[in-house]
């Protein structure tokens, strides 16, 4: 790996790096992006586990989702950045004197390393009767369902797009047995031209659905995100 420096003398902190024996230019270039992307910095200067972190971040600003007292359910949670916000956004750990204090469980395929504040589970939550292992867990329904899951890529850039619109289907499903009238349903999709039987299903259940590309998605990604707001019960 090489640093460039300015004619002002001043470094430029771009990182440059070398291709490799044995190693993929697509995965040169990916570890490039990452060596450069502020979003991953910030994320290791400030403890989050990954700069996925920034975009719940950045969706709770603007629709304020995340309030101390939620009851948060975080679908496909590891590695747990989104889990780490809510616990600190909806006082899990009641730090906030004078506040509610919230809960936040997440549950995954794979075990998720402790997060503090947080009630971790590996589940599928496609299995029969996740919603009321869910629900008892929780102690009541759920403020809050959010999910930043994506299915394996297949290569095949239609094909990517329909399974993960499939998956936020059935997350929106999963939402509509747990979630508390009022409720918000937050969820990664695709662009690509099949999404609109999701817009319809949440349309029929929220009083607000908007789509929404946060700051911390790179330009390049087709991904989005959906917020649904005021479940309907």
């Amino acid at each position: 790996m090489t640093k460039k420096t300015s004619g002002r003398g001043q470094r430029d902190l771009r990182v440059k790096v070398k291709t490799a024996r044995g190693r993929k230019l697509s995965s040169t270039r990916w570890l490039e992006r990452q060596l450069n992307d502020p979003y991953v910095k910030r994320a290791q200067a400030e403890g989050y586990r990954g700069r996925a972190a920034f975009k719940i971040l950045e969706l709770d600003d603007r629709y304020r989702f995340l309030v101390p007292g939620a009851r948060v359910v975080d679908l496909g949670c590891a590695p747990g950045g989104w889990c780490q916000v809510a616990v600190k956004r909806v006082n899990a750990l009641g730090e906030k004197q004078g506040k509610a204090v919230g809960t936040v469980l997440g549950i995954d395929l794979q075990e998720v390393e402790p997060i503090s504040g947080a009630e971790l589970y590996q589940l599928d939550f496609l299995d029969d009767g996740a919603d009321e292992k869910v629900k008892d867990w929780l102690g009541g329904n759920a403020d809050v369902v959010m999910s930043d899951m994506a299915a394996a890529s297949s290569g095949h850039k239609q094909t990517d797009h329909l399974r993960i619109i499939a998956l936020c289907e059935a997350a929106a499903e999963f939402a509509f047995d747990v979630l508390d009238e009022g409720g918000t349903f937050v969820a990664k999709v695709l662009a690509g031209g099949a999404e609109g039987s999701l817009q319809t299903l949440l349309k029929q259940r929220f009083d607000k659905v908007a789509n929404v590309k946060p700051p911390a998605s790179r330009s390049d990604s087709s991904e989005k995100f959906v917020v649904a707001t005021g479940f309907r019960g």
